[in-house]
């Protein structure tokens, strides 16, 4: 039976932006096929008791900060802790990543790096079609091609299949991988992913 992991996600979370990477050469050094699953945390958080940032109190806030302080540092990846356009409504970007998907998987993967680092790098508005459209192109992709396609009704359906896959499997936060019907939350959790996929592997 080949080897697995959905890989559950937001183009807007800094955590997925940390982990990212590190996920692709852990996946490929496995022999995993990723399955990428954009979701809508605007609907997984109500239905799990979680709350978007600014609506969490100030000391979950703050200790937020000071996480990605420190990760930043231990992995050495250049982040913006307040990015100008953040909040920003993912919804755009995680459309236009369910879209893509019919270029295949690793099209998906590099058009979630750009994402991410449009965000959390570059400070880039993932919501303006424009900066999607850069974000495509720079993955190698159509821009304006694709652009058409994520607002189509089939790309909307996907995508709220894919959500209430996720609530339905108990996702709650990003970045989230299942493998073998074993959840693995965050970007620190590589590591213990990294060794499901390894058992997996070996069964």
């Amino acid at each position: 039976m080949p080897l697995t992991v959905s890989y559950y996600f937001t183009p807007s979370s800094p955590w997925t932006y940390l982990g990212h990477e590190r996920f692709l050469r852990i996946a490929a050094a496995a022999g995993a096929t990723i399955i990428p699953k954009p979701v809508d945390y605007g609907r997984i958080f109500p239905a799990s008791g979680g709350l978007p940032l600014k609506q969490r109190p100030q000391q979950r806030q703050a200790y937020r900060m000071s996480e990605l302080k420190r990760w930043r540092e231990h992995l050495k990846l250049p982040l913006n802790l307040e990015p100008r356009h953040f909040p920003v409504d993912a919804n755009p970007g995680a459309l236009l990543l369910v879209a893509a998907q019919a270029h295949g998987t690793a099209a998906v993967m590099r058009l979630a790096g750009e994402l991410l680092r449009a965000c959390w790098v570059d400070e880039r508005n993932i919501a303006d079609p424009s900066e999607l459209a850069a974000a495509a192109l720079a993955a190698g992709l159509d821009g304006k091609v694709l652009l058409a396609a994520s607002t189509s009704a089939q790309t909307q359906a996907t995508y709220a299949a894919l959500t209430e896959e996720a609530i339905q499997n108990q996702v709650f936060g990003a970045p989230t991988w299942e493998v073998a019907g074993e959840l693995f939350w965050g970007q620190d959790r590589l590591e213990f992913l990294e060794r499901a996929l390894a058992r997996a592997a070996g069964a």
